[in-house]
């Protein structure tokens, strides 16, 4: 069975072609800048060449086309025609209250979806508008929806609550959702296989740090309270988001800069985080050189991000009673082992016992990177979103 996934972003659209019997990526690469000039499709052949063509693509749809136009491209295709693909998985991020789980696409399955475009009003209209086009374009082919926040639906009241009126609650479905869920979710399960040991007995903490980034307590298979709230903007300090801030400094800022909702939601989405606090970059390796340089505000930005992962992860032992694994994923927890280093040991008073030597060799692989007699396993976990989609695909469509 051969799955295309589609990862729809509001100016991009990430792509990748399994072959599901083997388990190998047959094809992958990008669209990037849809409606703006200079659009263009990017895609590695298999002699390490970049393959680059440039066009006019001013929507998801010509973005798909130009994605199914290379996919069957006698030069540098890898299909004969598009009857080869079996069905088509979309990441889409928020699925609200609807979506427990990933679901086969019908026309009901969409009017919901559409439903839930008020709770993430960026990221669901690009998701859907990938669904759209490949039922434009390839017809009734079948259709997988795999949610970010679906992982986080097991989550109990008292974790996906706020303190607001109850009402608010019952109006809007104003509560926690959490985000990267499939990215926790697949993360979870690897570490458990690498380890040997079953999935339902650990108590495990998944750290997804990169430019976003969430952490997540996972207890019993189940998925009992993560770090993003109703929006990717709550919890830890990321590349220009803000994460936790005092809900009343909004209504301050607001007043003393005289801006309105769209221009808070900016601020907070776009232009905080590492980037707000150092001035420098939201990227971490550019944060780095400018604290070797000797910029305090940068260092000020890196230990705030630091500060930020050990709190939750205290938290989340407190809230699992104790913990099992401690899994590090994303950008920058896959590669930055200083990050790693300075979380680990700042936690050793839980019982982490840090392998430092081969935390360093570490950058990007599957790996145990604590003592044997670390209390908590440490691992480092290379997610891999796409085939999670792809996985739930299959299953669905089998089903």
């Amino acid at each position: 069975m051969k799955i295309l996934v589609l990862n729809c972003g509001s100016s991009s659209i990430k792509y990748k072609l399994f072959d599901m019997e083997s388990k190998e990526v047959v094809a992958q690469g990008v669209v990037e800048k849809i409606g703006l000039k200079g659009s263009f499709l990017k895609t590695p052949l298999p002699n390490g060449d970049k393959l680059i063509l440039e066009g006019e693509i001013l929507e998801h749809q010509a973005g798909i086309e130009y994605i199914l136009g290379v996919l069957t491209n006698e030069k540098y295709g890898c299909l004969k025609s598009l009857s080869e693909i079996d069905a088509v998985g979309h990441r889409v991020v928020h699925g609200g209250e609807q979506f427990n789980k990933s679901v086969y696409i019908t026309d009901e399955v969409v009017k919901k979806m559409e439903e839930c475009i008020e709770l993430a009003p960026l990221h669901n209209p690009p998701n859907l508008a990938g669904i759209y086009a490949v039922k434009e374009l390839m017809g009734d082919i079948p259709q997988v929806g795999v949610f970010d926040t679906a992982f986080h639906q097991t989550m109990p009241p008292q974790a996906y609550m706020y303190g607001l009126p109850y009402s608010l609650y019952e109006k809007y479905a104003i509560r926690r959702y959490g985000f990267h869920g499939t990215s926790h979710r697949y993360v979870s399960h690897k570490a458990c296989e690498i380890l040997g040991v079953k999935y339902e007995d650990q108590r495990i903490i998944s750290a997804h740090i990169g430019n976003g980034g969430s952490l997540a307590a996972i207890k019993g298979g189940k998925s009992v309270d993560t770090s993003m709230g109703m929006t990717p903007v709550e919890g830890l300090l990321m590349g220009t988001r803000s994460g936790d801030v005092d809900a009343g400094i909004i209504s301050f800022v607001m007043e003393k800069e005289n801006i309105g909702t769209q221009a808070i939601s900016t601020l907070v989405n776009k232009h905080s985080g590492l980037l707000g606090i150092s001035g420098v970059s939201s990227d971490m390796r550019e944060i780095r050189a400018a604290i070797a340089a000797g910029d305090e505000k940068a260092k000020l930005a890196y230990d705030m991000f630091v500060y930020r992962i050990k709190k939750y992860i205290g938290a989340y032992t407190a809230a699992l009673g104790g913990a099992d694994i401690l899994l590090f994923t994303g950008g920058i927890g896959e590669n930055a082992v200083y990050i790693r280093e300075q979380v680990c040991l700042d936690l050793a008073f839980l019982g982490i016992k840090l392998d430092v030597e081969k935390n360093n060799k570490i950058f990007g692989e599957e790996a145990v990177i604590s003592l044997p007699d670390s209390k908590i396993t440490v691992m480092v976990v290379p997610t891999d979103e796409e085939f999670m989609i792809a996985s739930d695909t299959m299953e669905i469509v089998n089903k």
